[in-house]
């Protein structure tokens, strides 16, 4: 049997459900510490370039980022309505973000921006990023491609022969 609480101590029923268990409460406390951890070992070293880093990534992100991949996005949508296959978008924006998203991550290497640097902290170079990323992309397309082709052909094998 539950314990009966003073009324102002009882949550709201929407709260209830937002706040969750208490082991979701200690998990959500447990991700803060180690957020806070890690945000207090990152920021010792050099806190106002990792601070401007995070404002301009942001930045970045925001006003240059995100509207060429949503002009992108909405130039494939209207060739493939267009075509008649705007079913087949997901097709292609699938492998292009995971595509985007290799390079935002890996970019530098990509680049060969950070080749001297790179080279001198593992000792590794970095020759053939450039070409892995390109292969890697090429991989993603082919399979969405192959799933694609897939889907098509079950989709014909499906359908009842046209009576003439």
């Amino acid at each position: 049997m539950r314990p009966r609480l003073h009324p102002r101590l009882r949550l709201h029923p929407r709260l209830r459900i937002a706040v969750g268990s208490p082991f979701q409460l200690l998990l959500l406390a447990c991700s803060f510490a180690l957020a806070a951890y890690a945000g207090v070992r990152l920021l010792a070293g050099d806190w106002l370039g990792v601070a401007l880093w995070v404002v301009g990534a942001a930045l970045l992100h925001d006003l240059v980022l995100l509207p060429l991949y949503a002009l992108a996005d909405r130039a494939v949508r209207r060739g493939l309505t267009a075509a008649g296959r705007r079913e087949w978008t997901m097709y292609v924006r699938v492998p292009a973000a995971l595509s985007a998203l290799l390079l935002l991550v890996w970019f530098p290497l990509i680049s060969g921006m950070v080749a001297a640097h790179y080279r001198s902290a593992t000792g590794r170079s970095t020759d053939g990023y450039l070409t892995r990323w390109l292969l890697i992309t090429a991989v993603l397309f082919g399979g969405s491609a192959l799933l694609l082709a897939r889907r098509l052909r079950r989709a014909t094998k499906r359908r009842p022969p046209v009576a003439h």
